[in-house]
């Protein structure tokens, strides 16, 4: 796009740098949270590392974390509407530390 042209109001132009668009693994997640923002830690866990490497750090405002929230339930819905169910092996919070997304409804209510 041209620099002199107008962008469609609401439209971002972004920047994916190759070392960014490369990715990097994550298996676990820990999250945490103040008053005031959230924060994401990304880790892998591998057979034979003692110790699981944090490879990325997210800190977002509680408004920007809900959204993402949103987004993920968005986006969950429609992978498995497209691919099927998503089996987490039947483990529960006291197990696996994850939950059903399709228990809650967006803006992370329960389901009515």
């Amino acid at each position: 796009m041209d620099n002199n042209q107008a962008k469609p109001q609401g439209q971002i132009q972004l920047e994916l740098k190759p070392e960014v668009a490369r990715g990097s693994y994550s298996n676990l997640a820990i999250i945490s949270h103040s008053r005031s923002e959230f924060i994401i830690d990304f880790a892998t866990t591998l057979p034979g590392i003692a110790k699981p490497e944090i490879g990325n750090r997210i800190i977002m405002t509680p408004e920007h974390a809900k959204r993402l929230m949103n987004a993920l339930f968005d986006n969950i819905s429609k992978f498995e509407a497209q691919f099927g169910v998503i089996d987490l092996g039947n483990k529960g919070p006291q197990q696996g530390g994850t939950f059903n997304l399709a228990d809650f409804g967006p803006m992370g209510g329960p389901k009515s």
